[in-house]
């Protein structure tokens, strides 16, 4: 009788744990944008633009004993990019992510499909939600994990314009391979990571043939909690070759964050990101590129710098403080930028000024419901001399942007069965 008790008893708990598990979410984000001097300095004969973007994404999550399958279907568009009677959109629908994810065993897992590469403070491959479109990727993907102190990932993904019985040249704005591996250690409140990521990048030689060269990248980053205090810091370096130019390249970076209480918080940073001068002719690249990085959460929200543009440039110090009060619904934030080339800056014979300029950047966030939350911006950067000289455009002219975005995010469906 014992026995069969036993037996029962795992009958029933292995039916619990061999559950199937659907999840339905819907996630609706239009954003309304007022640019008047984003990403670079507008000039006297340039006017403000204003447009609404919208991410529409239907999110489906399956999960059934070691097996999870996700699919990220998405569109985006700009408001009005089409016609009202058009049938199709301008870009379409898109797979963000469709990936499948198998645990071997308490151990190791692997995933492989298109999906989201984000890690540590996503300085060096991240999300890049802010982007409607955001950033993922088409790779394979080992994980190991052991007593929440080690982790370690190693990714791979090769890149191709399509089917073919021939080799032909990549096209695509992206790397040709790829592969990584980072690995995290956790002990009491701390977490240090290291990264190594090697990209490989196709093009056309002197003789017209196809080859591809690698650039790595590859460093450490360090968090640490304690009481009320929160920190960072993160060093990198990048070696390699790209369009047959050597590349050595390096990055820091630290930041301290303290909370007065649950309501007040503030904290001070800074970056650096080496850079090549205007006149070197060493014929190597020191420009320190932060690749697939969410790039628009670092260096203020205007996105002056390597949120596609200021690559193989003269590098950037930025130097940052942060205020954040929040009460109830509501999250107000302050961030002041002070930039600074990295390197020197000619205007012709002219050796310019490090200094770039400032940028304010406030954002308040209000939760108006348990699936809707609302946000306002608004950035100022004062540009200088210098920055005209990188950005083209006038400094004297106001330069500022400004958004408001509602993000709506249910689940709307949600199924277990036990088998």
């Amino acid at each position: 009788m014992k026995h069969l008790l036993y037996v029962v008893f795992f009958g029933i708990l292995t039916q619990t744990v061999l559950a199937q598990e659907l999840n339905v979410g819907i996630e609706l984000r239009p954003r309304y944008e007022f640019r008047n001097g984003y990403k670079t300095l507008l000039d006297d004969t340039n006017d403000a633009a204003s447009f609404v973007s919208q991410r529409s994404r239907l999110n489906l999550d399956f999960k059934y004993d070691k097996l999870t399958l996700v699919v990220r279907a998405q569109d985006v568009r700009v408001w009005g990019d089409v016609a009202t009677n058009q049938s199709n959109a301008h870009n379409g629908m898109a797979l963000f992510e469709g990936y499948a994810k198998y645990h071997l065993d308490s151990l190791w897992s692997f995933k492989v499909g298109r999906q989201v590469l984000s890690y540590d403070n996503q300085r060096i491959l991240g999300e890049v939600n802010w982007a409607q479109q955001g950033r993922s990727h088409d790779a394979f993907l080992v994980s190991f994990t052991s007593n929440k102190k080690h982790a370690l990932d190693i990714g791979l993904s090769v890149s191709s314009n399509a089917e073919t019985l021939t080799k032909n040249a990549y096209a695509v704005n992206n790397y040709k391979s790829m592969q990584f591996l980072w690995y995290q250690y956790r002990f009491g409140t701390s977490k240090l990571s290291a990264l190594f990521l090697n990209n490989g990048f196709e093009f056309e030689n002197a003789d017209l043939e196809l080859e591809t060269q690698y650039t790595q990248t590859f460093g450490a980053y360090y968090a640490l909690k304690h009481n009320n205090w929160s920190g960072e810091l993160s060093a990198y370096g990048q070696t390699g070759e790209r369009n047959q130019t050597d590349i050595a390249a390096w990055y820091g970076a630290a930041a301290l964050n303290y909370s007065v209480n649950n309501t007040w918080q503030f904290g001070l940073g800074g970056e650096y990101l080496s850079g090549t001068a205007t006149n070197d002719t060493s014929g190597t690249n020191k420009s320190f590129n932060p690749l697939f990085g969410t790039n628009h959460k670092f260096n203020g929200f205007m996105d002056y710098f390597y949120v596609g543009n200021h690559a193989n440039n003269v590098g950037l110090i930025d130097v940052y403080a942060n205020f954040k009060f929040s009460k109830n619904k509501l999250t107000l934030s302050v961030a002041p930028h002070m930039f600074s080339s990295a390197e020197t800056v000619y205007n012709g014979n002219e050796k310019m000024a490090s200094y770039l300029g400032t940028e304010i950047d406030v954002v308040a966030t209000y939760k108006l419901h348990k699936f809707i939350s609302a946000n306002l911006g608004y950035s100022q950067l004062f540009g200088s001399d210098t920055m005209e000289i990188l950005k083209g455009g006038n400094a004297q002219r106001t330069q500022n942007w400004a958004w408001a975005m509602i993000t709506v995010k249910p689940e709307v469906f949600s199924f277990k069965k036990d088998l």
